[in-house]
């Protein structure tokens, strides 16, 4: 316990530090917001970014950092948590992948409205990258979706690494509320997302892409929770697959890092806005 408290204490403070780094770069855009319903997207970022975080976690507690980050960049961006139980709000991403993406559809319509943009950007983690394709191909909005960039999706299905995993972000009182929550009421989630999952063989059949959406998945040589690592892979046409060692050959980032890494941020932006998409210096980043 102690040594999972210092890996998370550790990924925490370098992802301050390198939110510092990520952001000191000019803006493109002058305006952007971090769940802020006022925020109207700009010329250069037109669509607002809703990101989703993955199983277990919240929308504080993930793709937070990342989210800020991209907000300072000039993008309007929205996160809430799905997926929860009533009565455990701490605990995200547990109920039904179908019922989730069905709130996740409702709150990509809400962003709409707030910010009269005709189209969103998706950038999910974990299964909320495995719910960017899903909720992409399933629920209707596709002519809503301009891009998906989908970090370290269970694409194809995953044993995963042990339900402890599942709070590999929160403290000592969450991880109690994870096992309480897991322990009274499943984790329907974690029955989908397997190889052969019911979410999983919905998303698997037939094509994952949709016309007029462009999609990028990333993932890591090193992650130990989606595997074989090439499973979050979509082979279609049209689908830039990227492993983070392709740009970065010596960043040993695992699955809960990739949320964090700065390289993994730096090719989240360049995904949202090819065009413009910059070089920049690799660091290395958590291992775990």
């Amino acid at each position: 316990m102690r040594m999972r408290l210092r890996t998370k204490a550790a990924v925490l403070a370098a992802a301050a530090l390198v939110t510092a780094a990520f952001t000191a770069a000019p803006a493109q855009a002058a305006t952007g917001g971090d769940n802020d319903p006022s925020c109207r997207p700009s010329a250069a970022h037109p669509h607002p970014v809703v990101f989703l975080h993955g199983l277990g976690a919240t929308y504080y507690e993930d793709l937070n950092f990342m989210q800020s980050a991209v907000a300072a960049k000039g993008y309007c961006t929205f996160s809430q948590t799905y997926g929860a139980y009533p009565g455990f709000p701490v605990v995200g991403g547990l109920r039904p992948i179908a019922d989730s993406a069905a709130e996740i559809k409702a709150f990509i319509g809400r962003v709409l409205a707030e910010t009269g943009a005709s189209k969103v950007d998706i950038v999910g983690h974990s299964e909320g990258g495995f719910q960017s394709l899903y909720v992409t191909k399933t629920q209707g909005i596709a002519d809503k979706i301009g891009t998906v960039v989908a970090i370290a999706p269970p694409t194809h299905g995953t044993t995963f690494g042990g339900l402890t995993k599942l709070a590999y972000l929160l403290g000592q009182g969450e991880r109690d509320a994870v096992g309480q929550a897991l322990s009274t009421l499943g984790c329907p989630a974690c029955d989908n997302l397997i190889t052969d999952g019911a979410a999983v063989t919905t998303l698997d059949n037939g094509p994952i892409a949709q016309p007029g959406v462009r999609y990028t998945v990333l993932t890591s040589r090193a992650d130990e929770l989606v595997t074989p690592t090439d499973t979050a892979f979509v082979r279609e046409p049209g689908v830039d697959n990227q492993y983070v060692q392709d740009t970065c050959p010596f960043d040993p980032v695992g699955h809960i890092g990739e949320a964090y890494d700065l390289n993994v941020w730096n090719l989240v932006t360049n995904a949202l806005d090819p065009a413009h998409a910059t070089k920049f210096l690799c660091v290395v980043g958590s291992p775990g």
